[in-house]
């Protein structure tokens, strides 16, 4: 798994609008990697909305969230569009970024079915990890503050 002080794995994905995005694009803002379960579930979709309710606070500090999920970019944008998220969903279909991270879950009642863990890295301006929350526990949201103080330390 990536640690702090590690530089972050690079990655491509496509987006809602099935179009490229690649980690290092970002590279001269802060991003913060949201990797969540599953589109529409409870957790995931409060999950989500707080981070869409706190891109005001993002926007100004420079930093950019892409919540990341394997859901087929299909879901990911009806997902996106019924919740109106204001930050870029990226499809991880393929499980290479679950992998890459090493934040990949074995769904329990559906053997050999891959999820991500709910997992927020923040990467810095140069690409290098300055945080990372792994929740084990699906049902568990991420420290908010602590990721917004994080942002705001490091912008």
């Amino acid at each position: 798994m990536p640690e702090i002080g590690e530089k972050a794995p690079d990655f491509e994905a496509v987006d809602t609008e099935l179009k490229k995005v690649r980690l290092s694009d970002f590279r001269g803002k802060v991003v913060v990697l949201a990797f969540y379960p599953a589109a529409f579930t409870s957790v995931c979709t409060k999950e989500m909305c707080t981070f869409r309710d706190s891109m005001a606070k993002f926007n100004d500090m420079n930093a950019v969230v892409i919540g990341i999920s394997v859901d087929p970019p299909f879901s990911n944008k009806a997902f996106k569009e019924q919740y109106k998220l204001n930050f870029i969903v990226v499809s991880d279909y393929n499980r290479e970024l679950v992998k890459k991270y090493n934040v990949y879950w074995e769904f329990p009642a559906l053997p050999g079915y891959i999820l991500a863990k709910r997992a927020v890295f923040v990467i810095d301006k140069e690409g290098v990890i300055r945080y990372k929350w792994v929740s084990d526990d699906p049902t568990k949201e991420p420290p908010y503050q602590e990721i917004e103080k994080v942002v705001n330390e490091i912008k």
